[in-house]
């Protein structure tokens, strides 16, 4: 039922903690894996390792943003596999920007940056489902998976531009699994995963301190964590199986908390 072996899967941003733990799991477990992003040595290298795993793997540069170079990584992928059969949007982050600073408020917000978070985590999104989906429209299957977040979900201060921009996801997730059904039929099921707090690349020097302690605002999270901790990258892999695999084959428009009970608890 979970089974993902030879199902060919794209993951923009593929590189980064969360992305790369995905495309090894997805690698162990005998997909096909095809990693989307800029930065070709990171990409490369990983495609390398995945390969060494016993896995098919390639790395194709694109960015998110660019239609064009996202539709010749269709292409190549179509050519090589003959399908897509999974669509993981990982790829997103935030700018320093649009994070509102203890000493700041809403009226110092940076709107370039404010702006340039809202096109990358949601046109970022956008764009490479309409690129992957259209190959899913045309074999009427696949799975689209998108990145949401707590930020989405409850009000997490400072990271105002993240926050709208993943809300954002979570509206285009149900929105684009009705259109979906209705103008291409059940074989297409659009989802997301809402992680809790995971240390990644781009929340490190926010989440700990110089000597890789706990920073205070980490420290708030796991507070009203009700398991006490962060997550570690690994913990998102059965979501990912769940909704890449026929185990979730009448599910779509769904975002999966997987937060440790961050989203459910009050902190009293």
């Amino acid at each position: 039922m979970f089974c993902v072996k030879d199902k060919v899967v794209v993951i923009t941003g593929g590189y980064g903690v969360l992305g790369a733990s995905m495309a090894r799991c997805l690698a162990e477990q005998g997909a096909h894996v095809a990693i989307i992003g800029r930065k070709a040595e990171r990409g490369e290298t990983l495609a390398a390792e995945l390969s060494a795993l016993g896995a098919e793997a390639i790395f194709c540069k694109a960015d998110v943003l660019d239609k064009e170079a996202l539709t010749a990584a269709r292409e190549t992928i179509v050519a090589k596999w003959r399908a897509i059969d999974v669509l993981i949007n990982a790829a997103g982050g935030n700018m320093p920007g649009a994070t509102i600073m203890p000493d700041q408020n809403f009226l110092d917000i940076d709107f370039a940056a404010f702006g340039g978070v809202i096109n990358l985590n949601l046109m970022g999104t956008v764009i490479p489902t309409v690129i992957f989906g259209e190959q899913m429209a045309a074999q009427k299957s696949g799975s689209i998976i998108n990145i949401s977040s707590m930020t989405a979900q409850r009000v997490v201060t400072r990271v105002v531009g993240y926050s709208a921009s993943k809300s954002a996801i979570d509206n285009f997730t149900r929105w684009m699994a009705v259109e979906m059904a209705k103008k291409v039929g059940e074989g297409v099921r659009v989802n997301a995963i809402a992680p809790g707090f995971f240390l990644t690349e781009q929340n490190r020097t926010l989440m700990t301190n110089p000597d890789g302690s706990l920073s205070d605002r980490a420290k708030d999270v796991v507070r009203v964590t009700p398991f006490g901790r962060l997550g570690r990258a690994e913990e998102l892999h059965g979501a990912v199986l769940f909704f890449a695999s026929e185990a979730s084959h009448f599910v779509t428009g769904a975002v999966l908390p997987v937060d440790g009970g961050f989203s459910i608890f009050s902190g009293v």
